[in-house]
């Protein structure tokens, strides 16, 4: 009994010194009247973990493989410093963080900016943000894309700029935007793989507008949009995009097509078809991406994505098609909470990638496929 009293008194000493020197602190480290504001303040963190089984098929590089995976990590912090004010950030823990030369920042912090709202009608951000582009595939958080099509899986999404939207008719927002067109000096971005005509130019700048429609009480909507950015110096990347989108009831249907035109690749797909040390260019994109959802209760949802991508390339003085890829993915959905957004899922993905007769006799490659079958959940939890 004695030695259980020591114990005690020896836990509560440190204690009670402890409270004594928060109680002769002049002010908390939260002051009272500051403590409202954490009303204004939201914390997020998405969470994306799988079970993946996969194969790759094509060539001499078959292979098989079993694997638990993050997918997707991430935490945001958002909320309003003023009336007119709000901030937005957020970090992928799945990304590299090292600076990057030109917007220093790490590519793991994809948002870090301003909304100022100047009028009930126009808002104005400021920072590191998501271009304007258009379509529904480039809407859904990378947290609910198991794959992307082969546009947006190599486009820089998130860069630093300004820019605006603005509400010019009911149902009609219009959006404009002045960013940088990469994250990095070329020479950083590319290293030794140049080609004799390119330069840096005085600023890689990229120019993004964009259309939101609202139709029929939100039944049919659309986001369409254009851009031109210059990576180099008198030479740049015309982007069009028209998203379509049908909701009503239990199903919703989702419908994009891309076009890129760019006189220096700048996704990369056509540099590795090639694969002749140099930057491939005058390399046009096509693709068409399908999303259907169908609700069946509360608690299971069930999608199907179709997608494809042409590339083309003017390597036989001409506009020569390249190559074309493939992909479906059937996913199911099972949520079995009702007051926080946790869901399982089982998906399959299947990519085929079909070269072109002048890419198999003169480049030397050969069609392949890759399958997968992943288990796992989704979770976009709100913190605070």
């Amino acid at each position: 009994m004695i030695k259980s009293f020591l114990v005690c008194g020896l836990l509560i000493i440190p204690l009670m010194g402890f409270s004594q020197q928060n109680d002769s602190l002049a002010e908390p480290i939260i002051p009272v009247e500051k403590v409202e504001l954490l009303k204004n303040i939201n914390i997020t963190f998405d969470m994306r973990m799988e079970f993946r089984a996969y194969t790759f098929r094509g060539g001499d590089n078959d292979y098989d493989g079993i694997q638990f995976q993050n997918g997707h990590t991430a935490l945001g912090i958002s909320g309003k410093l003023h009336e007119k004010v709000n901030f937005h950030f957020r970090n992928r823990f799945n990304k590299d963080s090292n600076v990057q030369t030109l917007d220093q920042l790490g590519s793991n912090i994809e948002l870090a900016y301003i909304n100022v709202k100047a009028s009930p009608v126009l808002n104005v951000f400021l920072g590191k943000m998501s271009a304007f582009y258009g379509g529904y595939e480039y809407e859904f958080s990378a947290l609910n894309v198991l794959e992307y099509n082969d546009i947006y899986n190599n486009a820089l999404a998130y860069v630093t700029g300004a820019g605006i939207s603005y509400e010019a008719f009911d149902n009609h927002t219009f959006g404009l935007q002045v960013l940088n067109s990469r994250t990095m000096h070329y020479d950083d971005l590319y290293g030794d793989i140049v080609a004799e005509n390119i330069q840096e130019p005085v600023w890689p700048v990229a120019v993004v507008g964009n259309w939101r429609g609202n139709f029929f009480g939100g039944k049919f909507q659309t986001i369409y949009s254009m851009s031109y950015s210059n990576e180099v110096k008198n030479r740049g990347t015309s982007f069009f995009t028209l998203g379509h989108k049908y909701q009503n009831r239990n199903l919703t249907l989702m419908y994009d097509l891309h076009y890129s035109y760019e006189q220096v690749d700048t996704k990369g797909i056509m540099t590795g078809i090639l694969d002749n040390d140099q930057i491939a260019e005058d390399v046009t994109y096509l693709e068409n991406w399908l999303r259907a959802e169908y609700s069946f209760s509360p608690k299971f949802q069930a999608l199907l994505t179709l997608m494809t991508s042409s590339a083309y390339g003017d390597v036989t003085s001409g506009h020569d098609h390249m190559r074309t890829s493939y992909g479906y993915i059937p996913t199911l959905y099972y949520s079995p909470f009702k007051n926080i957004d946790i869901r399982f899922y089982l998906a399959y993905i299947g990519r085929y990638y079909d070269y072109s007769d002048y890419a198999v006799e003169n480049l030397a490659l050969s069609d392949y496929n890759k399958n997968e079958v992943r288990v796992g959940f989704i979770a976009p939890l709100l913190l605070l």
